[in-house]
C-alpha cells in the first residue's frame, strides 16, 4: 500500500511538472519576450547511430527538456533515409538565459543522468554519433513564440530553412523585410511557418533559420507557389530597401521521428 501510494505522488508530481511546463512558456509569451530556441544537428555515419540518437531523446532527452519547462521539442530527419542522415533537434527556451542553464540542471537530474546512461558515456570505439552543431536563436519580433503545426492538416513534411546575409547589417534587413509582411503571407497561403530564429551564435552567420510545414510535398509546393505569386511578397522582392539582403539560401526537407512532440 506504502509503494502505491508512493508510485501515485512520484506520477502526480510528474504531472505537475509538465503542466509548470506549458505555464512557463504561457507566461513568457504573455511577456512579450521572444523565445530562444536552440538547433543541434547530429551528423551520423550509420541507420544504428541515428536509432541511438532518436532513443536517445524519446526517452531520456525530450522528457528532461520538458521537465525544465522546454517544450514541445522536435525531433526530425532527412526525408530521404541514408547511412549519413543527419538529426535535427529543435529546442523552445523561455530566453537565452534558461538555454545558458540547462546543461548544469540536466547534470543534476537523476532520473536523465540514469535514462541516458548509455548515450552519454558512449566509448570512443562505438559513438553515438559522428559530432553535433548547435545553433543559439532568437525568434523575431514579428513572430515571438513558436506556433504548433495546424492539427486539422496533420503536417507530415517540414521545411527548415537558412538564409546567409552578406554582412550583419543585411542580415537585420532580411528580417526587417520578413516582419514587413513575408511571415504574414506564408502565414496565409498556408505554409504554417514553426518558428523563425535570427542566429545568435552558431555555425553560419551571419543568418536567420525557419521553419515551414505541410501535409505533403505536393501540398508544401502548392503553398509555396501560393506565396511566390502573392502581391505583397512581390512588391517586397522589388523594393529597393531589400536589395542583396541575402548570399544563400540552405533548403532542407525533414520528416518528424518518433521523438518529436512537434
Amino acid at each position: 500500500m506504502h509503494l502505491r501510494f508512493v508510485l501515485r505522488k512520484s506520477v502526480v508530481a510528474a504531472g505537475f511538472m509538465v503542466a509548470l511546463g506549458f505555464f512557463t512558456l504561457a507566461t513568457a509569451a504573455d511577456s512579450g519576450q521572444p523565445q530562444s530556441f536552440e538547433l543541434r544537428v547530429y551528423s551520423t555515419k550509420s541507420a544504428e547511430q541515428q536509432q541511438r540518437i532518436q532513443d536517445y531523446w524519446q526517452h531520456a532527452a525530450v522528457p528532461a527538456y520538458n521537465r525544465l519547462g522546454c517544450q514541445p521539442v522536435g525531433v526530425f530527419t532527412e526525408v530521404q533515409d541514408s547511412a549519413t542522415n543527419k538529426i535535427y533537434v529543435f529546442i523552445p527556451h523561455t530566453s537565452a538565459e534558461t538555454f545558458a542553464a540547462a546543461p548544469a540542471k540536466l547534470a543534476a537530474d537523476a532520473e536523465f543522468q540514469k535514462s541516458a546512461a548509455d548515450f552519454l558515456n558512449a566509448p570512443k570505439t562505438n559513438p553515438a554519433y559522428e559530432n553535433f552543431q548547435t545553433s543559439l536563436l532568437v525568434a523575431f519580433d514579428g513572430m515571438k513564440h513558436l506556433n504548433l503545426p495546424p492539427a486539422d492538416k496533420k503536417p507530415n513534411v517540414f521545411e527548415l530553412r537558412t538564409y546567409v546575409s552578406p554582412s550583419e547589417t543585411k542580415g537585420l534587413n532580411k528580417i526587417h523585410m520578413f516582419e514587413s509582411g513575408e511571415i504574414d503571407v506564408m502565414k496565409a497561403v498556408g505554409l504554417a511557418p514553426i518558428f523563425y530564429g535570427r542566429t545568435l551564435s552558431g555555425p553560419v552567420m551571419p543568418s536567420l533559420v525557419y521553419m515551414t510545414c505541410g501535409e505533403d510535398m505536393e501540398a508544401h509546393k502548392k503553398h509555396w507557389a501560393g506565396f511566390s505569386s502573392a502581391p505583397v511578397w512581390k512588391k517586397l522582392q522589388a523594393d529597393p530597401q531589400f536589395k542583396d539582403n541575402m548570399t544563400t539560401a540552405i533548403k532542407v526537407i525533414l520528416k518528424r521521428t518518433a521523438a518529436s512532440q512537434l
